[in-house]
């Protein structure tokens, strides 16, 4: 472990803590649940849209920060690991420190959720509530999650169908098949982004006893569940014309397959640690640019055909 001594300056310690470049997982489908809700009501509320972004950002840098100090506890990151570096483990911060820090976050996450709550009542406080536990969940508790095999799933789920759904309910007052639609073509590219990130650590995750999917499926069947997002993504987006949305609202958002197409090739052909945290950023900026590229889409279809 690298001493104290080294560390570099307190904002920088807190830059790398919170690793920005994971936040477009939490706001891209806070994004896209306003495009839904907006379409579906013809009214943009950015009270809304802010506040449940400062939410989700809060619970991802929550996350983030347990899971820095936890995987330092749990010896699963050492000074070998491949991946971006993580404060607790260069001693630039004690787990106590970072796991205080997670707290502050999900704190803020709850506070935010109060205003949200008071708009839309039991169903937002129980989707925000199962949110906090699920980040908490993640890295901590007697069963994370980030040690088996169902962090892709969850994934899907909070990223895409609950974060989505949750904001669409919020402008609209109910989940439309659209809002659902839309909350699986945001998970599916988040998944993909723990799916790249877990092949990449698979060694050291393995050592330390954890189970995770790229782990069980090995590369080779992790590869093939790469493609199985990407078909599921074109699925989703397809689905928007059998629910009656133009096809100028889908072909946007098919334009942006093929950056996920050569992500997917260039991991079919490395096993070098530098080349997947390359593939690592280029999905989370896949995930983002089909989000808003699917949600000009939408946008433009609407308000030239009407939405059905």
């Amino acid at each position: 472990m690298t001493q104290a001594s080294t560390r570099p300056s307190w904002p920088a310690v807190a830059w790398q803590a919170i690793r920005p470049r994971t936040l477009p997982l939490s706001l891209s489908p806070v994004l896209a649940g306003s495009v839904v809700g907006w379409v579906e009501t013809g009214t943009a509320r950015l009270d809304i849209s802010l506040t449940a972004a400062l939410s989700a950002a809060a619970i991802q840098i929550g996350t983030n920060l347990q899971n820095d100090a936890a995987d330092t506890i749990n010896e699963t990151d050492s000074a070998g690991r491949v991946g971006p570096l993580r404060v607790t483990e260069r001693g630039w911060l004690s787990p106590r420190q970072v796991m205080g820090a997670a707290y502050a976050a999900f704190a803020l996450a709850v506070l935010c959720g109060a205003y949200l709550v008071a708009l839309g009542g039991v169903p937002i406080l129980v989707l925000g509530l199962l949110s906090v536990l699920a980040g908490y969940a993640y890295s901590g508790g007697p069963f994370p999650i980030s040690r088996g095999p169902l962090g892709e799933l969850f994934v899907i789920g909070f990223f895409g169908l609950v974060a989505v759904g949750g904001v669409a309910y919020l402008y609209s007052g109910g989940v439309s098949p659209p809002a659902l639609l839309m909350g699986t073509v945001v998970g599916l590219p988040a998944a993909a982004v723990l799916l790249v990130n877990n092949l990449r650590d698979r060694e050291g995750d393995r050592s330390a006893g954890r189970r995770t999917l790229a782990i069980l499926l090995g590369p080779t069947g992790a590869m093939a569940l790469f493609g199985v997002l990407l078909a599921g993504i074109a699925a989703g987006l397809l689905g928007f014309v059998a629910l009656g949305v133009p096809w100028t609202g889908a072909a946007l958002g098919l334009a942006a397959l093929p950056f996920g197409v050569r992500i997917w090739r260039t991991l079919m052909t490395t096993a070098d640690p530098a080349a997947y945290n390359a593939c690592l950023a280029r999905t989370g900026a896949f995930q983002l640019s089909l989000v808003l590229a699917a949600a000009v889409g939408l946008i433009g279809a609407t308000y030239l055909h009407g939405f059905p």
